[in-house]
């Protein structure tokens, strides 16, 4: 049961951007530019930027909803969300994503644990700077959804399909005007 009162059937964070559409409105902007926008990084890797930032957050509803979009942009590649989530430093990836993965792994611990050598790595695999500045703000800008959707104890759906079709939605129409195809059923 989430802490304040919810409009109900509405999963994650879009509970509470419905209870607050004044706020909601940059946040959904900045999501939409970080993970759809024009940039070097696929939209795929954006999103599983997110989705592991979001798992290493424990934060389910995030990381699910996130890895469904991701393994939408990549071809229902659910397997490869799943590794890249477990050990990303033995998923099938490049190293760039490796490294800039690493680095959004240390924003998720603290902003200050990104070192010199982080950037170093990332650089000597290919990352540009736009690459790393996107990278840290994914993770942080992850780290404050997660916070936002936990900390108001939001529900979560557990049936992976409304997973996969919320992911496909997010892929192909973005986050501005997102909705849930369907208020679900919360658990009693």
């Amino acid at each position: 049961m989430a802490h304040i009162t919810l409009p109900e059937g509405l999963p994650g964070i879009t509970g509470p951007m419905a209870y607050r559409p004044e706020t909601a409105k940059p946040l959904r902007a900045l999501a939409e530019e970080l993970l759809r926008g024009p940039n070097s990084l696929t939209s795929g890797e954006r999103e599983l930027i997110a989705t592991y930032t979001s798992s290493q957050n424990d934060c389910y509803f995030c990381q699910t909803s996130h890895g469904a979009a991701a393994a939408h942009h990549l071809g229902g590649n659910t397997e490869l969300v799943d590794r890249v989530k477990c050990n990303f430093e033995t998923a099938p990836i490049s190293d760039k994503l490796k490294a800039l993965l690493a680095i959004a792994g240390q924003v998720q611990k603290g902003g200050k644990n990104v070192t010199t050598e982080h950037i170093a790595c990332a650089r000597s695999a290919g990352a540009t700077d736009i690459e790393i500045h996107d990278t840290v703000l994914i993770a942080a800008a992850f780290c404050m959804y997660n916070r936002y959707v936990d900390g108001l104890a939001t529900w979560a759906p557990h049936d992976p399909a409304a997973y996969t079709a919320m992911g496909a939605r997010m892929a192909e129409h973005g986050y501005v005007n997102f909705v849930p195809a369907q208020p679900a059923e919360q658990p009693a």
